[in-house]
């Protein structure tokens, strides 16, 4: 969608330094760069490169503001990689009309909010309620009872089970599976077999969140299971039931959470990360990747990294490593 610059550093809340008129139809990065799009730099020692790219315009840190406007206009921003980000959904191409494809099976007790795409072989169940604007990919299926908020983004081949909740502008890329049944059962001690235990929670999945290809989160066994407000999810990662992670936590690729695991707000999980049943990760903690965190453990320290298995603070895993490596070499 075009845009002048002079729109776009309204709508972005930016100090605009040049000509407003010029159109701007995409961001790119200076490699890439063509006449009409938007670059961003975060450090000055790069601002020349982009000045000197074909780029129409450049989003950069106030570094920048005394620089000649005549080189190419310039939007000042305090975050310039967060404004490109923001301009970039801005000037993503709107679908002005959205429809229901013919392939897509909708019973008449669905709830279709105004302007929402359904695309073909898509499934619908029964009571399904989805907000406005929301796009249904092609081969999801949504079952019954679940509810989808406004301006959401299901991508194809994502399976939505029965009475899950998703609020509004939550994403879920293709080949994600919601609410299903979680990992429990008891053993029979007389004979050794597992029988299955309850799984008739619920999953709930609140505004903002994305949610990356192939995770899949399960529903809660008897209540449910939580991801709060714009938590990220990569691809790959296993949610288990029960769990309840707070708002604005971050998890990596191949990320597995066992049953009952909390996780508290503003968390960073690295990649292949495994955390045991009924765990606590403390608001702000830092787990690195690989970390292993045994069952009930307590993790908390706002801002610290911790690493290894079990996991500890990064120094002191350090300071271990550092031990064993002056003792191998004693021993040669």
């Amino acid at each position: 969608m075009k845009q002048t610059l002079r729109d776009l550093a309204d709508k972005l809340g930016c100090r605009l330094i040049g000509d407003g008129s010029i159109t701007i139809t995409t961001v790119s990065s200076l490699q890439s760069a063509t006449s009409e799009s938007l670059v961003f730099v975060e450090d000055a020692k790069h601002l020349d490169a982009a000045l000197s790219s074909p780029a129409a315009a450049v989003i950069a840190g106030q570094f920048a503001a005394a620089t000649d406007a005549a080189q190419k206009p310039i939007l000042i921003s305090t975050q310039s990689r967060l404004t490109f980000a923001r301009a970039a959904k801005l000037l993503r191409d709107r679908e002005k009309i959205r429809v229901t494809h013919a392939a897509a099976i909708v019973p008449a007790s669905a709830k279709i909010g105004k302007n929402v795409a359904i695309g073909p072989r898509a499934i619908l169940g029964e009571q399904v309620e989805i907000g406005d604007e929301s796009k249904i990919g092609a081969g999801s299926v949504i079952g019954d009872k679940a509810t989808i908020g406004a301006h959401c983004r299901i991508d194809a081949n994502v399976t939505i089970y029965p009475g899950t909740t998703l609020g509004d502008r939550v994403i879920v890329q293709a080949g994600a599976v919601l609410g299903s049944e979680g990992f429990g059962y008891v053993r029979d001690s007389a004979t050794g077999r597992y029988e299955q235990f309850p799984q008739i929670g619920r999953l709930v999945i609140e505004d903002d969140v994305e949610i990356g290809a192939n995770s899949t989160i399960d529903r809660g066994a008897l209540d449910e299971t939580r991801i709060r407000r714009g938590t990220k999810i990569d691809n790959l990662v296993h949610v288990g039931h029960n769990v309840q992670i707070g708002e604005d936590v971050v998890i990596a690729a191949q990320t597995g959470l066992s049953g009952s695991a909390v996780v508290e707000d503003n968390v960073i999980i690295g990649g292949q990360v495994g955390i045991a049943d009924h765990v606590r990760i403390k608001a702000g903690a830092i787990l690195g990747a690989q970390s292993g965190i045994p069952t009930k453990k307590v993790i908390r320290g706002k801002g610290v990294v911790f690493w290894g298995t079990p996991a500890r603070p990064i120094r002191e895993y350090l300071k271990e490593l550092a031990f064993l490596s002056r003792a191998a070499k004693k021993e040669r």
